[in-house]
């Protein structure tokens, strides 16, 4: 499928001159024939240069406006079919694009590659990413082995659909593999071993790692909103009617604060039944264009 289909191989980069030639060269050798974008975002370095050198299509960004922002960037000016994300900082292995390719072949709109716990950078980021994994397996209700990796292969179409909902930050992997999920176009996972990035990492762990936390959260709400307010709703509830059960028995009476617990659980519950409507609103033309095909 992927020989009768153009590819592109997109490359969000900043100050990353230093890594490019040499990607750029391996990148050629593995994919000869594909077309390769690299999204300058607002370097001070030769990035622009040492791509236009290496023989790829630049666009540059008058000034950082982050990695999100590259990512949709490169998908608006992609003349591919079929795109690949990758890194710039040498972490992700250009042999591993074939693979990604024949898996996306095998019926499946994203193909993601997801990273073998020893290749990523750190113990603390090892266990932050596996309970990433976990809340969205939960929020999603599919099994997700790598959330946050940024090296995938996509059908353009599909993601297309969705770059209005991509932050203009780092978390486009967060949100474009929850909303395939949530439309229901398949997605896959194939283990690849992470390299170790050249030069210092645009990432700041506690920062971005609230962050993320917050994103999954507002994603949850946004995707399965009934996955994150009936529990809590549930939760409120049993907790009224226990403080209930327990203030009748020991003074005969029914307290204010039983009956704000009980009415906090039913606002909650009915918030999350909105939510789930608003999200089916959402994703109704996209539902829609998996229908007709």
């Amino acid at each position: 499928m992927t020989s009768k289909k153009q590819l592109s191989i997109v490359l969000p980069a900043k100050n990353e001159a230093a890594n490019l030639r040499n990607l750029l060269e391996r990148i050629r050798i593995v994919v000869p024939n594909a077309e390769i974008l690299v999204v300058d975002d607002g370097s001070t370095d030769d990035t622009a240069r040492v791509a236009k050198d290496a023989g790829a299509r630049v666009v540059r960004h008058p000034y950082n406006q982050g990695n999100g922002a590259s990512i949709k960037t490169g998908a608006r000016n992609a003349k591919g079919d079929i795109l690949v994300f990758m890194d710039a900082d040498g972490q992700h292995d250009p042999e591993d694009i074939p693979v990604l390719l024949d898996k996306l072949e095998k019926g499946y709109d994203m193909v993601v590659g997801a990273r073998h716990v020893s290749t990523q950078a750190s113990w603390l980021r090892k266990i932050g990413n596996n309970f990433y994994n976990r809340l969205a397996s939960v929020m999603t209700g599919h099994r997700i082995e790598d959330l946050t990796s940024g090296y995938r292969a996509v059908r353009a179409d599909k993601f297309r659909k969705f770059l209005y909902l991509l932050p203009n930050g780092f978390s486009y992997p967060t949100t474009s593999t929850m909303a395939f999920f949530r439309s229901g176009f398949p997605v896959a996972y194939v283990p690849i071993q992470a390299g170790k990035r050249v030069g210092k990492s645009h990432i700041r762990l506690f920062r971005d790692g609230v962050r993320f936390f917050i994103i999954i959260l507002r994603i949850g709400s946004l995707f399965s909103p009934m996955r994150l307010f009936l529990p809590i709703s549930a939760a409120i509830f049993i907790a009224g009617i226990s403080y209930y059960a327990y203030t009748f028995s020991t003074s005969g009476r029914f307290t204010n604060m039983s009956a704000l617990l009980i009415l906090a659980s039913l606002i909650i519950f009915l918030i999350g039944i909105l939510s789930e409507q608003i999200s089916s609103l959402h994703y109704r033309s996209a539902e829609e264009d998996r229908r007709q095909q």
